[in-house]
């Protein structure tokens, strides 16, 4: 569960770090933001008892994984 809740709030510093150093570009809240809201659930479930239940299975960590690299990897590249 801990390495979840590193991943939301790598999400969430990536998304704010984003939109500070890309001011004034068209957009940049908008794609700022699909950075940190997903941080910020993924973050909040993983303190949620019925979430964290759903988050111990192994494949659901494999696909919350995925998914956290591709917003990393969507975030080096906005």
């Amino acid at each position: 569960m801990t390495n979840l809740r590193f991943g939301g709030y790598l999400l969430i510093a990536l998304g704010f770090i984003n939109m500070r150093y890309q001011t004034g570009h068209h957009n940049v809240v908008a794609h700022s933001l699909s950075i940190v809201v997903p941080g910020a659930l993924l973050l909040l479930a993983t303190f949620l008892k019925p979430t964290q239940k759903y988050l111990e299975s192994r494949n659901n960590k494999m696909i919350v994984g995925i998914i956290v690299l591709l917003l990393v990897g969507y975030s080096f590249i906005n």
